[in-house]
């Protein structure tokens, strides 16, 4: 294969999400070989390619508008997610980092019930069981194709927690987060 074929099979690839070394090693190396090709061929149209060496994974970002000049259209489109949504993505976000904290290598890969346990704790009280897990099942479902979870292939109960949700979910949308679970708990606990 040519430089020129790996360099716009790796750029297709990335256009359609996000490149994860373990799974597409051949895109994954051409980044790393002709990286620069890439980023050039994007960067004539405002866009960042953003290759994360540490957790392997690699994606498109849109650059902020210069100041002084038009701002381009949007390669990369920006996605309104419902609450149930946002939430289970800020979760498993920080249950990513309590994963690496304590040392945990590898990928973090939870089960079923254990996700709808974590969003159970943010629903409203409903003496309806099965909606909250049907409810639970398809924010599960919805994280998925956004790319932010993947089912373990062969185990229809298993769900690995993907890197590039450190890359959507930071550092500060967690402490925001946290701040507004203290002042939920507080409110809640007035109310007692």
């Amino acid at each position: 294969m040519s430089n020129d074929h790996a360099t716009a099979s790796a750029s297709i690839r990335l256009m359609q999400g996000v490149v994860y070394r373990d799974s597409d090693e051949g895109t994954w190396l051409t980044l790393e070989r002709l990286g620069a090709g890439v980023r050039d061929h994007f960067a004539t149209i405002g866009v960042d390619v953003v290759v994360d060496e540490a957790e392997g994974y690699a994606y498109l970002r849109s650059r902020p508008g210069e100041e002084g000049n038009e701002a381009l259209p949007r390669l990369v489109r920006r996605r309104a997610l419902t609450y149930n949504v946002s939430l289970l993505l800020v979760l498993l976000r920080k249950r990513l980092v309590e994963f690496e904290t304590t040392g945990g290598e590898g990928r973090l890969v939870l089960n079923s019930d254990q996700i709808v346990e974590m969003l159970r704790l943010f629903q409203a009280q409903s003496s309806n069981d099965a909606r909250v897990v049907d409810q639970a099942e398809t924010t599960i479902k919805k994280a998925a194709e956004l790319g932010f979870l993947r089912q373990l292939r062969g185990q229809r109960d298993q769900w690995e927690v993907r890197r590039i949700l450190k890359a959507y979910v930071d550092a500060q949308t967690l402490s925001d987060f946290a701040a507004k679970l203290r002042e939920y708990a507080g409110a809640v606990a007035g109310d007692e």
